[in-house]
């Protein structure tokens, strides 16, 4: 689950927006996987050449890079930043632990 978290003060408003602004871009990108996706289905179904094939998987998966980038720097500025001075230090870095050690950066 994806969370927009605000933050407080005079830049919440600002905050607000900037998250709004994210999210929307995230739907976006999801919805142009989920079509590319559907391309690619096609393509496999009537038997298209492989190499066509793989390079839209690739145009898929940079899409999905693109998508966790901006997801994990929401998070970084958001989620993170509230855990920290909320007083989670612990479970906010063993969270950051976990998605590093799931990324395959380990």
């Amino acid at each position: 689950m994806i969370y927009f978290l605000h933050t407080q003060g005079d830049r919440a408003k600002e905050s607000r927006e900037n998250m709004r602004a994210k999210k929307e871009d995230v739907l976006k990108r999801l919805n142009y996987i989920e079509g590319h996706l559907k391309g690619i289905r096609k393509m496999v179904d009537e038997d298209q050449y492989c190499v066509d094939i793989l390079r839209q998987t690739y145009a898929v998966r940079k899409a999905i890079e693109k998508l966790e980038a901006i997801i994990l720097d929401n998070h970084l500025r958001a989620c993170v930043a509230e855990g920290i001075t909320s007083g989670k230090e612990d479970e906010t870095i063993e969270e950051l632990i976990q998605l590093f050690n799931l990324a395959g950066n380990r």
